[in-house]
């Protein structure tokens, strides 16, 4: 019975010091912070584009004949303003990504300011 308890209490202790790995920006999303100053298209547009867009519109996978590989083929959908558009869900633009949700807001947010600070290639 003594090793019982003696096991119990252990089992006890240690269950109620396991780690918590919850993410801060999803507990308290009101205080995470959307950098958005000296916007890169190598480091901040690439990575979405990679993460949301490409695996449909790339070269091998052109769908709706949408290409977004490159920044020449990127930048030609910021001048004619779609690639904005689509992802704020506007009217009379398909929205993108395609039956998915709405892009989170910081990442919209970074496209925009990229947009604004002159989408450049760097």
């Amino acid at each position: 019975m003594k090793y019982l308890v003696i096991g119990f209490m252990l089992a006890l202790g240690l269950s109620s010091s396991s780690c918590y790995y919850d993410n801060a920006e999803d507990l308290y999303p009101e205080l995470a912070v959307c950098v958005t100053d000296s916007m890169s298209y190598t480091e901040d547009i690439l990575p979405i584009l990679d993460f949301h867009c490409l695996s449909c519109h790339s070269t091998a996978a052109n769908q709706g004949g949408v290409i977004m590989e490159g920044y020449a083929a990127v930048k030609s959908y910021v001048d004619n303003e779609a690639f904005l558009k689509s992802i704020q869900h506007q009217s009379g633009i398909s929205p993108m990504p395609k039956n998915q949700d709405k892009l989170d807001d910081c990442t919209i947010k970074k496209v925009a300011a990229w947009i604004e600070q002159g989408a450049l290639d760097n």
